[in-house]
Formats: C-alpha cells, sequence, structure tokens
C-alpha cells in the first residue's frame, strides 16, 4: 500500500515541479538575469570576466526544469511518506484534505520559516566565500524549524483529548512560533547585500523565489489529493504502525 502512495508522490511531485518551473520562468528568472547584469557591469572594472560553464539560456531553460523535476520528484517521495504516517492520526480528513494540509504544513516549515532567517538572495549578492557557511546555516534553520514542529505536533496531539482539537492546535501554533524564535537565534546572522545593490530587484527576487516555493508545495498538495482521490479503496486507518 505504500509503495502505491509513493509512485503517486512522485508523479505528483514532477507535476508540481513542471508548475514551479513555469512560474520561475516568468516571475523569478528577469530579475535573476537583472541581477547578473548588476553584478557583471560592477565586475567590469576589475578586470576579465570568468568563463561561463554552462550558457545562461541552459541555465533557465532546460537546466532550471531539470533541477526542479528531480527536486520535486524527491520532496513528493517525502511527501508520500509523511502522508502514509498522518493518514489516520490528524482527524477525520479526506484524502485530499489531508493532503492539502500536509503541503501548507511543508510549506510553511521548510520553506517560509527558513525564508524568513535567511531570505533568498539573487546570484551577485553573497561572497563566494561564504557560500558553505550560507548553505550550513540555511539546512540548520530547516532542520530546526522540522524538529520543533514535529515536538509541538505530538503536544498537540496529546492535548487534543483535554483542549479540543482547535484549542490544541492554537497551542501547537504558538509554541512552534516561540521555540523557534528561540531556537534560530542561535544561528549566525548573514548579511551580505551590497549597500548599492537596487532594492527593488531584490524584492521581487525574493518574492518570486518564495512565491515559487508556494507554486511548489500547492501543486504537489493538489496533485497528490486529486491522485489519492482516484483510488476507490483508501484505507480509513494508519498505513503505517506507531511502535
Amino acid at each position: 500500500m505504500t509503495r502505491d502512495l509513493l509512485w503517486r508522490g512522485l508523479l505528483a511531485g514532477v507535476i508540481a515541479a513542471a508548475c514551479a518551473t513555469l512560474f520561475a520562468r516568468v516571475f523569478a528568472e528577469p530579475h535573476i538575469d537583472l541581477a547578473i547584469a548588476f553584478e557583471t557591469a560592477h565586475a567590469a572594472h576589475g578586470g576579465a570576466d570568468e568563463p561561463e560553464i554552462v550558457s545562461r539560456a541552459v541555465q533557465k531553460g532546460l537546466g532550471l526544469f531539470t533541477a526542479l523535476t528531480l527536486y520535486g520528484a524527491a520532496l513528493g517521495g517525502l511527501f508520500a511518506i509523511a502522508y502514509a504516517l498522518c493518514l489516520g492520526r490528524v482527524g477525520r480528513l479526506s484524502g485530499q484534505a489531508l493532503a492539502l494540509v500536509l503541503a501548507a504544513a511543508g510549506f510553511v516549515v521548510l520553506s517560509l520559516a527558513p525564508a524568513l532567517k535567511y531570505p533568498p538572495t539573487p546570484p551577485a549578492v553573497g561572497l563566494h566565500e561564504t557560500v558553505g557557511l550560507r548553505t550550513a546555516a540555511h539546512f540548520g534553520m530547516m532542520g530546526l524549524s522540522l524538529v520543533v514542529a514535529c515536538a509541538v505536533t505530538w503536544v498537540g496531539v496529546r492535548l487534543r483529548p483535554r483542549l479540543g482539537a482547535p484549542n490544541a492546535a492554537v497551542v501547537a501554533v504558538l509554541a512552534y512560533v516561540t521555540f523557534l524564535s528561540l531556537g534560530q537565534t542561535g544561528l549566525p546572522t548573514i548579511n551580505e547585500v551590497p549597500a548599492h545593490f537596487p532594492a527593488v530587484v531584490l524584492w521581487d527576487y525574493r518574492v518570486a523565489s518564495i512565491g515559487m516555493q508556494g507554486v511548489l508545495w500547492l501543486g504537489l498538495g493538489l496533485a497528490f489529493g486529486l491522485l489519492i482521490e482516484r483510488r476507490s479503496s483508501l484505507p480509513k486507518g494508519p498505513l503505517v504502525t506507531a511502535r
């Protein structure tokens, strides 16, 4: 049964990646072009340009589609496993409703919360020497957000019989915001945006990047939910037994 959900998750991830690619191509890539043009104009005073290994046309065409497809498929597989773990344990939700709830939670926990601490930046922003630090800090924030989310979800489930589902959910959300805010203070603060970088380009790029993640998660939830609803023998209880 879990294997059946897994291939549906992979397919949903590919579908969501196609939607995210189209969104990024229309809304995010133009701002990347502006950022690269800005970087090139300022680098021209420092000497010869570095050779271009992969052309910009390939990067925002086939390269973008390939990267997002692989990412979407992997994310879809993990999404299917999370769905199997949650089915029958988070209330009487339909298959499609549960998929949408998980997608919304995934967007907040793995995309939005880390972006509030470390906002996405275009290629012209950031030093080459700090790429490793910035990458590690971002994944650290993602890990922290995921751990806190799992912990408060566990607490919320335990409080539901005493407080009721709505009140337990409010407590869980408040606990998530509180503990994540406290925990992220231990992560390094990184601000490498040049003072002369166009603020409009930076803002539009960040909005488009977060929007692309939103499209990816929404597409994943919708596609997976529709694929699940097509199954006439969807089980009502948990697919994975907790030990």
